[in-house]
């Protein structure tokens, strides 16, 4: 029997970090899981989105996804848990910017 689903999903080390993608793209499964679960994403309107994939490529994401439900879900959580790490080490240029504005403005003397 032919697995239809490596036909659309590969894990390559070092790309995209070894986690499981979309053939031939840096589309992640676990892109398509957010896109589809979180921001309420049909398959269709994914495709529409990321033309160079196909349809047949966004369900075998979704069904590897339900085949590795733990491993994609830890995934992800550990990827927000990096984001959030990376926010508190490195603050933003805007804000530093408006935080210095603020400095400045609150340093001139009223006439």
């Amino acid at each position: 029997m032919e697995s239809v689903i490596s036909e659309h999903i590969e894990i390559t080390p070092h790309v995209c970090g070894g986690k499981p993608r979309i053939v031939g793209h840096r589309i992640r499964v676990q892109d398509i899981v957010i896109w589809h679960e979180r921001l309420g994403l049909s398959s269709d309107e994914i495709v529409s989105q990321y033309p160079s994939i196909t349809l047949a490529d966004v369900y075998a994401a979704l069904a590897y996804y339900h085949d590795h439900l733990e491993e994609i879900r830890q995934q992800i959580r550990d990827d927000e848990e990096f984001a959030k790490q990376l926010q508190t080490q490195t603050p933003s240029l805007l804000e530093q910017k408006l935080g210095n504005r603020n400095v400045q403005n609150d340093s001139i003397s009223p006439r």
